[in-house]
């Protein structure tokens, strides 16, 4: 269960990065209020699966899985080039997350 968890607050970190470009500086209400409610959910969902998870490997794929959605996300609306490489480091963070999950 806990690593359901963290892959699930690995994506509301991507929400709220994604949130957080779209603030303005927090001037913008509606990206600025789904930016503090992603966080409140993503870190709350790293806390409870670091209970059953070594730090490091929590925060690793928490990491990852936000940095990696994060981009695709991007990437799929345009915001952001789609290149063979970027795809191709994306892949190889992913690999490395399923690697960490296999040695856990």
């Amino acid at each position: 269960m806990s690593w359901l968890i963290l892959i699930v607050s690995g994506l509301f970190e991507a929400v709220w990065a994604t949130a957080l470009g779209k603030t303005a500086g927090f001037t913008r209400l509606w990206p600025s209020a789904v930016f503090f409610v992603a966080l409140a959910v993503s870190m709350a969902g790293l806390a409870y699966a670091m209970r059953g998870l070594p730090t490091g490997t929590a925060y690793a794929v928490w990491v990852a899985v936000g940095a990696v959605g994060t981009v695709v996300y991007a990437m799929a609306t345009g915001d952001e080039a789609i290149s063979p490489l970027k795809v191709l480091f994306l892949v190889g963070i992913i690999g490395c997350v399923v690697g960490l999950k296999a040695v856990s």
